[in-house]
């Protein structure tokens, strides 16, 4: 997760970086979903039933507190699925540990709104792209209005809410779309997502951006960035499953901010780019725990051993992920700037060359 506007305005502003202090997990409660989405990397349906029961969520809790994990995004699936999700939330909250919430807002209604701003720290909702667009990703009719309405409901109760966009062939061109939806509705902050090869979005390779479609998408984010951060607009613009980005980000910094330059890149090499393994990790909806929830290979299951013994174990592949920056192959190997994207994602290297440890496929810096 590249926090590009916080960057921006810490760095020209001399004060710290926002900094991530332990661990992010995002739990996947449920494989059920009321969309059938074309990028899923979890392949959700209503269809599914959930594994995880309430009592094994809750006596999981106590395990990620001493592990060191401070923040919990609610994921699925839907999570909102979910009945017990209010308390199971709860439960986080009582030991300490932040709660966010990812949905499609579908389920968000002036019945529960209060409830979900009361619950979580932070409510992104998907949008991925004007109406036409959004609908045909999601597989609904509809589903755009609805999610709209959801963001409405939030604010109409004094809550703060998020887009969440990802990338693809098919949504570039609603990129504009997603930031004048968050000038108009008073949005806080955008999430724009590359694409990574698992799920349906592994069976959707063709829906990916070129090199230079995506270089010119990043270029029009950074510019929208600049551009809030000197006209004095707080949205805040965040990229996701793109360490990259912030080569990007540094070289065009660098052209309007010669002086600052420096600075920026030394906190560039603090952040540390991608942090799958380190402190990021997923557990998914049949308990098993991955470094991050598109990885191919899981690093244990909380129905055969403790959560916290499965992520403090310095295993084979958890010492390599955990090491900096990361010994990965191809151009990355002798390249100059791995101690600032620290290789991106292992399971894009996965999909496409069955290696961990290859280049990331999709990386556009020359």
């Amino acid at each position: 997760m590249f926090r590009l506007s916080n960057l921006l305005k810490s760095t020209l502003e001399g004060i710290p970086q926002r900094e991530l202090k332990g661990s992010i997990a995002i739990w996947n409660f449920t494989n059920r979903c009321n969309l059938s989405c074309l990028h899923c990397y979890s392949k959700s349906g209503l269809e599914a039933t959930d594994t995880l029961s309430t009592q094994k969520i809750l006596e999981t809790i106590p395990q990620f507190k001493h592990a060191g994990v401070h923040f919990v995004i609610f994921s699925g699936g839907e999570p909102l699925t979910r009945k017990d999700i209010f308390q199971i939330a709860q439960a986080f909250k009582d030991e300490g540990i932040a709660t966010y919430l990812s949905t499609n807002g579908l389920y968000i209604n002036p019945g529960n709104v209060q409830k979900i701003i009361d619950t979580f720290g932070y409510i992104g909702i998907s949008i991925d792209g004007d109406e036409s667009t959004h609908d045909y990703f999601r597989g609904l009719a509809g589903s755009y209005a609805k999610s709209l309405k959801a963001i409405d409901l939030i604010h109409e109760a004094g809550g703060k809410v998020g887009i969440r966009f990802t990338i693809t062939q098919k949504t570039k061109e609603s990129l504009p779309h997603i930031f004048e939806l968050a000038e108009k509705k008073g949005i806080d902050k955008i999430y724009i997502s590359h694409l990574v090869y698992s799920g349906r979005g592994l069976d959707n390779l063709k829906m990916d951006l070129t090199k230079e479609e995506r270089k010119e998408a990043v270029e029009y984010i950074i510019d929208k960035a600049f551009e809030y951060y000197e006209s004095g607009q707080d949205i805040d613009i965040v990229t996701g499953n793109m360490e990259m980005d912030a080569l990007l980000f540094l070289q065009r910094f660098g052209q309007k901010y010669p002086h600052k330059k420096e600075d920026l890149r030394q906190r560039l090499l603090r952040w540390g780019g991608n942090s799958a393994g380190r402190n990021l990790v997923n557990i998914n909806s049949e308990g098993e725990v991955k470094p991050d929830p598109f990885f191919p290979i899981s690093i244990g299951n909380i129905f055969e051993r403790p959560f916290d013994e499965i992520w403090q174990e310095e295993t084979p592949l958890l010492h390599r992920l955990r090491e900096f920056p990361r010994r990965i192959k191809g151009k990355c190997e002798n390249c100059e700037h791995i101690a600032i994207c620290n290789g991106g994602s292992r399971p894009r290297a996965w999909a496409i060359s069955g290696d961990l440890w290859d280049e990331d496929p999709s990386c556009y810096i020359d």
